[in-house]
């Protein structure tokens, strides 16, 4: 392996893009090549003097990557990633980690098998606001974690509706965009156990929903609630909130609320709570700030994808992992669909 690792790319649509330009401002790494059949990411390919491959399993074969991004649509993740197996390259594989709880088993046994490293791109996990808090609840600084809020509360526009896939089942925040938050709780709070979930498309009349109200019960007895709605003017949602893609105008709000028996925790403006004296109402609350880190979570994310392909560091996010990540939103679904509490272990069970 040289000093400059060689890294390809597998589908050059928006965030592949993304991962191009990190490679190629970063000094550990070079970009070995695109694959993407489409025209366009030939003519972008061609712009940045890159090769293009039509085909995955060529660009492997020929320029031997030391580490393969797999950018593409989710359809592609699971043949992608068990051909990076087989041809022994380690992979970064775009959030979800593949369509279904029973595909990403799959992966885990071909991971199990060939022993390649595999990392799952959940980038948040890399954002030092969410390695912070995850921090302080594992800290003991709140105390026994008792309850926990999320909200995902924003107005998507008319014109993103056109795509007609976004106005059928799956297209909707639940199945697109919670799956973020999903991770980022998971993450910060442990495993969770069980859920229950209302949904609604009464705003727009889609067959997708546009609000869900959730229950969750985590493994350590904490409970949580978690409000979506995607036709709603409103800062409550890390998008608006985390300041962590400048195409969204950040606001100064919350979005998440970690609440202990010692104190609570508001994320991303990072304020921590607490009676400095004697608990209790009455009692003037004692508010201070959480000190935070500053990096971009994708450039660390290149930074960790190198150093678990030179074996200094395990995945931050296995596919197994974040295979439990997929469970919970697959249970969100089927709570919604059938009105029952669900388990996100019995769906990982079921899929078997």
């Amino acid at each position: 392996m040289s000093a400059q690792m060689r890294i390809a790319v597998a589908g050059a649509g928006l965030i592949g893009r993304r991962h191009i330009e990190l490679i190629e401002f970063s000094g550990a790494c070079v970009l070995a090549g695109i694959a993407d059949p489409s025209p366009a990411a030939k003519a972008y390919a061609l712009a940045r003097g890159a090769p293009c491959y039509a085909d995955h399993r060529a660009l492997l074969a020929e320029k031997k990557p030391d580490g393969l991004i797999i950018a593409s649509p989710n359809t592609l993740h699971l043949p992608m990633a068990l051909d990076c197996a087989e041809a022994g390259v380690p992979v970064l594989i775009e959030k979800p980690v593949t369509e279904t709880v029973a595909t990403a088993q799959r992966l885990c046994a071909a991971a199990r098998r060939t022993g390649v490293p595999m990392l799952v791109g959940h980038h948040r996990r890399h954002n030092p606001i969410i390695k912070a808090a995850r921090e302080t609840v594992a800290s003991g600084k709140l105390g026994q974690l008792t309850a926990v809020v999320g909200l995902w509360l924003l107005k998507k526009p008319n014109d993103y509706f056109e795509v007609a896939w976004r106005r059928e089942q799956g297209g909707g925040p639940l199945l697109i965009n919670l799956i973020h938050d999903i991770d980022n709780l998971r993450f910060v709070c442990g495993e969770i156990v069980e859920v229950q979930a209302l949904t609604s498309n009464k705003t727009r009349g889609f067959a997708v929903e546009d609000t869900a109200a959730l229950l969750l019960r985590f493994a350590n007895g904490a409970l949580g609630t978690v409000t979506v709605s995607d036709a709603t003017p409103g800062p409550w949602s890390w998008e608006l909130t985390a300041g962590e893609n400048a195409v969204y105008p950040r606001q100064d709000q919350p979005c998440y609320v970690f609440a202990g028996t010692n104190g609570s925790l508001s994320v991303p403006t990072m304020e921590l709570w607490s009676y400095p004296q004697d608990p209790g109402w009455h009692a003037p609350l004692s508010r201070k700030p959480v000190e935070l880190a500053g990096y971009d979570p994708l450039v660390e994310q290149l930074r960790h994808f190198l150093a678990v392909i030179a074996g200094r560091e395990q995945p931050l996010i296995s596919v197994a992992d974040a295979m439990g990540t997929l469970a919970v939103v697959e249970a969100i679904s089927e709570a919604a669909r059938t009105g029952q509490k669900v388990s996100p272990a019995r769906i990982m069970e079921q899929a078997a």
